[in-house]
């Protein structure tokens, strides 16, 4: 069991939060049925769904503010992308999986809100 002070840094951390989300991605789809209906939905979600944390990464090492700017973005779409073939998946899953699905929906919702923040705060038009 991870500690609390563990589970805050994670929690605020916009890296580890998507790192987790895309391993929590493949589990899901080692449980999903290997016909080619699921399996073509499957690779379309592993692509959009580790390519926000990748594109996190390379925002990072952008070179510039526009550059890191252009990253995050890409980073929101895919977690749209994301949320789209999750909401597919949960629609035509087994109830079994229903939940597990939906959690991963709401911690994909909330990644793309950060995204989202970030990209607005960055652009200046946010205030605090």
């Amino acid at each position: 069991m991870k500690s609390e002070k563990l589970q805050l840094k994670e929690k605020n951390d916009i890296k580890a939060r998507a790192f987790n989300f895309s391993l929590s991605i493949i589990d899901l789809l080692k449980s999903l049925p290997r016909d080619y209906i699921y399996q073509t939905l499957g690779k379309q979600l592993l692509r959009a769904s580790t390519s926000i944390g990748a594109n996190i990464i390379e925002a990072q090492a952008g070179s510039s503010k526009r550059d890191f700017t252009n990253y995050l973005y890409i980073s929101l779409k895919s977690a749209n992308e994301t949320k789209y073939w999750l909401a597919i998946l949960r629609e035509k899953s087994e109830s079994s999986l229903k939940q597990d699905i939906s959690k991963l929906l709401q911690e994909c919702q909330e990644l793309g809100n950060i995204l989202g923040a970030s990209i607005l705060t960055i652009k200046g038009r946010r205030n605090f």
